[in-house]
């Protein structure tokens, strides 16, 4: 089963390749979507794929990039389509 969610994620995660690190572990996984910065601060993940490997996704946002710092994430589902691939936004 397929779905979307969207992940906003907290604490050091921008100007710490957050994102493009994000773009590689979603293409492993075979998720579609995007990651950009906004401007608060978090970064905002729309992924769609199948239900287990957003799942994995979500347990990696936790982690991220090597010199982020995750303090929060907090997905919900999403309605929106996702572009083919995998956007850095």
């Amino acid at each position: 089963m397929t779905g979307s969610i969207r992940c906003l994620v907290s604490g050091r995660v921008q100007g710490v390749c957050f994102r493009s690190s994000t773009r590689r572990e979603a293409l492993t996984l075979g998720v579609r979507g995007y990651a950009r910065n906004l401007p608060d601060g978090r970064v905002e993940v729309l992924a769609c794929g199948p239900r287990q490997a957003l799942d994995a996704l979500c347990e990696w946002l936790w982690v991220g990039s090597s010199s982020a710092r995750v303090t929060a994430v907090d997905c919900e589902p999403a309605d929106e389509a996702a572009p083919e691939g995998f956007e850095v936004r």
